[in-house]
């Protein structure tokens, strides 16, 4: 009986949503959740070094096994793309220095994962965390449930990724 657990992350430079799920013996549970925040009277810079060692503190907290964060989705906003990225690279560059292994997932992917359907709108994948992981309440804020969602997408995908991963 062996638990794994795996941190999700939803980047943003405002906002980082972030979730631990921990699998046991094909079980999910919630292990904790919730959003890392900065204020926009923070210059960029120190805006992503909160970030950094927040996530440091997050990882230290929890001992994650792997790490799992959707892939960018690029909008029409470019100053968004831009500030979301500069956080991915935080989050990486944090996960890497862990030894975290990280797993990138496309949107589809994790709704595909969540709710069998690549269509799924935000509120469909909330209630399918919550059922999940047999919740009483949605995962609040919403920036946590997405965390939450990549983290248990990856939790699905892991086995199978082992499996290649033996094969090489």
């Amino acid at each position: 009986m062996t638990a794994t657990r795996t941190i999700g992350i939803d980047p943003g430079t405002a906002r980082m949503g972030w979730g631990v799920v921990e699998e046991t013996d094909g079980v999910l549970r919630l292990v904790d959740c919730g959003v890392l925040t900065t204020s926009a009277e923070l210059s960029q810079a120190e805006r992503l070094l909160l970030l950094y060692n927040e996530l440091r503190h997050l990882i230290e907290q929890y001992h994650p096994a792997a790490a799992a964060i959707e892939e960018l989705f690029f909008g029409k906003n470019v100053n968004t793309a831009l500030t979301v990225g500069q956080a991915r690279g935080v989050v990486l560059l944090t996960l890497a220095q862990a030894g975290i292994p990280v797993y990138e997932y496309k949107p589809l992917q994790v709704k595909q994962a969540l709710a069998g359907y690549g269509g799924a709108d935000k509120r469909q994948m909330q209630e399918m965390v919550r059922l999940t992981l047999r919740l009483p309440a949605i995962p609040r804020p919403d920036d946590a449930a997405d965390a939450v969602a990549v983290a248990i997408c990856h939790t699905y995908a892991a086995p199978m990724i082992r499996r290649i991963e033996e094969g090489r």
